[in-house]
């Protein structure tokens, strides 16, 4: 069986990498995969295939860099050439960026079945590019692996239902497990930024609506600067372009680093006191490596970490969000895995292996 994965940003590329290592085992399928090009900084891209032992992709399209329009228009001319030419038997999309919406829609308008890992979830905020990639790649799929109950409820909500819906457990766990420990072993991060274990914050922001906003962006470095330790932040490039534009001021405690590889992430996060993201991702591995997280936006796909105590949210212009910088954090409430067992990958391929079977 032909599978074709398309892939772009980092969490996929994560994501993929413990799928595609389930895959290379098996006798029953051949994976070929895109690499759109979404993130084109090689600290963004060239060092996770190389950390997490990804085949390198067979097509590398080169689009990135320009707008939502832009980028999903050129990716969709793109792939669609590729699906012509390689007549997959599913095509195999993961999370919600530019890249999974231009895959589905060109599959689908091949008639290619879609397989959309991390289906099902939902912020329920349409001003967010993410939310409406997640919501459209969803309605042209053929098989939706939600990575937790949530997702199926969400789904059923919006007339999604059968056995083509599953709950597989999420990928990402199975990353987190696996490359957990490699970084023990292999990265000496913290010795290179003198750090101590749980003495310091970890902090990412990427999200659009952080970043393009210049009074919402300097509301979050203050909050930073509030800290009681120093905060390591591995700066995107999006991120670094609109501070220089904006004249953003950096608190004394923040020390900026440049984009890190998958290991020396997984390494900061596991020894971190707290974990500052807007990231979907980085919201899970946090807890994965349970340690508690302060989330920068106005809602999370991630419910059940809010419910069980390990996240919370902190809308930068919430009245209350400096004081959310201020409080003691410590570790969740709850100890439950609503993530699955490890072995989400396996799920993944099973669950594929039906649409040749017709099931």
């Amino acid at each position: 069986m032909k599978i074709i994965t398309v892939v772009g940003a980092r969490p996929q590329f994560i994501k993929a990498a413990a799928v595609s290592r389930a895959l290379a085992g098996r006798q029953d399928c051949c994976e070929v995969m895109i690499h759109t090009g979404q993130h084109f900084d090689a600290n963004m891209s060239d060092v996770f295939f190389q950390e997490l032992q990804i085949p390198r992709p067979a097509y590398h399209l080169g689009v990135g860099g320009g707008t939502h329009g832009q980028n999903t228009g050129r990716m969709l001319e793109a792939i669609e050439a590729v699906l012509l030419e390689q007549r997959p038997d599913a095509v195999l999309v993961y999370g919600d960026t530019d890249s999974t919406l231009a895959g589905a829609l060109a599959a689908s308008k091949l008639h290619v079945p879609v397989v959309h890992v991390e289906a099902g979830l939902r912020s329920f905020n349409m001003r967010m590019p993410e939310e409406i990639n997640r919501r459209l790649t969803d309605h042209v799929s053929s098989l939706l692996l939600t990575p937790n109950e949530q997702g199926i409820l969400n789904l059923a909500a919006e007339g999604i239902n059968g056995p083509h819906v599953m709950n597989v457990g999420d990928v990402m766990y199975d990353a987190a497990l696996h490359f957990g420990a490699a970084a023990e072993q292999s990265s000496s991060i913290l010795e290179q930024l003198q750090l101590a274990p749980s003495a310091y914050w970890l902090a990412t922001i990427h999200r659009q609506e952080n970043t393009d906003d210049p009074v919402r962006l300097q509301r979050i470095f203050e909050g930073l600067g509030r800290a009681p330790v120093a905060v390591v932040l591995p700066l995107h490039p999006r991120t670094r372009k609109r501070m220089t534009e904006m004249a953003i001021s950096l608190p004394a405690n923040v020390n900026i680093v440049e984009p890190l590889g998958y290991i020396d992430m997984v390494m900061l996060e596991k020894h971190a006191a707290l974990i500052v993201t807007d990231s979907g991702g980085v919201q899970k591995e946090a807890y994965f490596h349970r340690v508690p997280c302060l989330t920068l936006r106005d809602e999370t796909e991630w419910l059940e970490l809010l419910d069980m105590g390990w996240n919370r949210l902190a809308p930068p212009m919430g009245e209350d969000f400096l004081k959310a910088f201020d409080v003691a954090y410590g570790k969740g409430a709850e100890d439950r895995q609503p993530y699955g067992t490890g072995q989400a990958s396996q799920a993944v391929i099973e669950a594929i292996l039906t649409l040749r079977r017709g099931q």
